[in-house]
């Protein structure tokens, strides 16, 4: 595992080639690294695809992974998982593939990069709306903007901004203290504890993916439950009305 020296915060900083005004870095390398990981294994694990039983382990493997995603979303959602699997799923792979990869020497996870947590964090930030729209409408989801008043709007905007802050921090600092601390120790006990360490950080790792997918449902979730509610009461209004 290459540690970015202790100077240096990000693997931003890690310039691999330049020229002109095109730079690629230790994040933008490692990125694509981790994307073709992921799309040539999907493409292996998929091409074969089969319903019994003796379907290759890989693909039982891609199977039980999406079962838990599936049912994570499901006790959230009740209903619907299917259709926010395709941005959590990816989310979950893409961190937890990034971060597991820290055993292999050379590489740098681009998870301790600001630059990669704010992009996953802005997808997540987009998604929000985008769930909502297309499950009631512009109209409706930009009305509850301004629940239960116009006064509350900007405190809504402030809370969509400072969620998407929260998502970028969380995993940008857990990963990069967690490479700063073995940094440290490899220069201090170079032996049996960085070992440790490697263990125990492969197990941050899947766990910070988990934090980081679970959130963001939770986050997509919440604005359609709020929605949800809105138009319940209005049902009920509009009955009282009538009766």
């Amino acid at each position: 595992m290459e540690i970015v020296p202790l100077g240096q915060i990000s693997p931003d900083q890690v310039i691999l080639w330049s020229w002109g005004f095109v730079t690629i870095n230790a994040t933008i390398l490692y990125t694509w690294l981790v994307m073709a990981i992921l799309v040539g294994g999907s493409i292996l694990v998929t091409r074969n695809l089969s319903s019994e039983i003796n379907a290759s382990r890989w693909q039982h493997f891609l199977e039980v992974i999406i079962s838990v995603v599936r049912g994570e979303i499901g006790e959230m959602t009740r209903k619907g998982a299917d259709h926010y699997i395709p941005l959590i799923g990816t989310l979950f792979l893409f961190i937890c593939t990034s971060n597991v990869l820290a055993v292999v020497p050379g590489y740098v996870a681009p998870t301790s990069s600001m630059t990669t947590t704010a992009a996953l964090a802005t997808c997540v930030f987009i998604a929000v709306p985008y769930y909502g729209i297309s499950r009631n409408g512009v109209f409706h989801y930009v009305k509850e903007y301004f629940q239960p008043n116009f006064i509350f709007f900007p405190f809504h905007v402030m809370g969509e901004l400072s969620r998407t802050l929260a998502l970028t921090v969380r995993l940008f600092g857990n990963i990069m203290s967690h490479e700063k601390v073995i940094g440290i120790l490899l220069a201090v006990t170079p032996f049996l504890f960085p070992v440790v360490m490697q263990i125990l950080g492969l197990l941050i790792g899947v766990i910070q993916a988990y934090i980081f997918a679970i959130l963001s449902m939770v986050y997509i979730a919440s604005a359609l439950s709020a929605e949800d509610e809105v138009h319940h009461n209005v049902d009920i209004n509009k009955e009282g009305v009538s009766a």
